[in-house]
């Protein structure tokens, strides 16, 4: 399958699912080029943001995944080529 270059942006709204959210980019870390996560102590919740290179079955399942988390949004922006 032809990969792609993607931005994944998770904001966490309840940090007592950082655990689930781990497990889940760990399974993926395969195709996890780049991590940052900043808590945003004013806000009371996390960003995390991610580069990923994969197939597009691949990074849709992770975004699938994260999304069904409640309290966590999720937005990805990938690559034409």
């Amino acid at each position: 399958m032809e990969k792609r270059l993607g931005v994944v942006g998770i904001i966490v709204e309840n940090t007592e699912h950082a655990q689930e959210i781990n497990e889940i980019l760990h399974g993926f870390s395969d195709i996890i080029v780049g991590r940052m996560g900043i808590p945003y102590k004013e806000r009371g919740l996390s960003v995390i943001s991610l580069i990923v290179d994969g197939s597009m079955d691949k990074i849709s399942s992770m975004t699938g995944k994260l999304g069904k988390i409640s309290s966590i949004s999720v937005k990805s922006a990938i690559s034409k080529k």
